[in-house]
């Protein structure tokens, strides 16, 4: 393996966050925090690239006692998002004053059915039938197709421009291993984006992994980061 698989480069945080660009749809792995790439979220607030719209399980946690913030929080606070694409908004304060405000445009989706698009775009499918939100306001603009009887809506794939990603160990091929939970949509994620950087805590060499460890291959991962914080990955 080592003698034809070609390592990922391996850049910093504030690299990352440059090739994100003004306008993208932003896959960000996470879930409340968990898995989420802290240090390229940060240096993408301190390249105050704007009009993101961003996908992602949910807008964060915003703790207003102790200002602590978590996952897409910070994105948020600094008015980088013009749209999110999300599960839901119930802990992120902030990601609510903006809906209201008019600033931010919320597209809440069932959870399953978000996970479900973001796979089928990574799977190349043309989408799938479900009957969740069958008769509520999920239902609004969405083809219904009745099978034997039975209404379905007709959920379309959900593609990425850049995928952010955070793992807990990698090759230097790119190569992926998630810690627990955190395997939750970054794996989803970094099948359905054109640019895919994912946020690693440890990296070692090629060879080291075990093949049946991995979660993500490297095919799908262009550049790595080591991350310095550390965290829930």
């Amino acid at each position: 393996m080592e003698d034809f698989v070609i390592a990922r480069p391996i850049i910093s945080a504030a690299e990352a966050a440059a090739m994100v660009k003004a306008g993208q749809v932003v896959q960000l792995g996470g879930f409340l925090g968990c898995g989420t790439p802290d240090d390229i979220v940060h240096a993408l607030v301190a390249m105050n690239t704007g009009n993101l719209t961003v996908v992602c399980n949910d807008t964060g946690m915003l703790d207003p006692k102790t200002d602590r913030q978590t996952g897409v929080v910070p994105l948020v606070l600094n008015h980088q998002c013009s749209r999110v694409i999300t599960s839901h908004i119930g802990t992120s304060s902030e990601s609510q004053k903006q809906m209201f405000s008019g600033e931010l445009a919320v597209e809440l989706v069932p959870q399953g059915t978000l996970a479900e698009r973001v796979r089928c775009a990574g799977y190349g499918l043309g989408g799938f039938l479900t009957r969740t939100g069958v008769g509520t306001e999920v239902q609004d603009g969405k083809q219904v197709i009745a099978v034997q009887g039975v209404d379905y809506l007709l959920e379309l794939p959900l593609f990425g421009d850049v995928a952010l990603i955070k793992a807990k160990r990698a090759d230097k091929a790119g190569n992926l291993v998630y810690s627990k939970t955190a395997r939750n949509f970054n794996p989803l994620m970094a099948t359905a984006c054109t640019l895919v950087i994912a946020e690693v805590e440890e990296i070692v060499e090629i060879g080291e992994l075990d093949p049946d460890d991995i979660h993500t291959p490297f095919i799908f991962v262009h550049y790595l980061v080591q991350s310095k914080n550390g965290g829930r990955a």
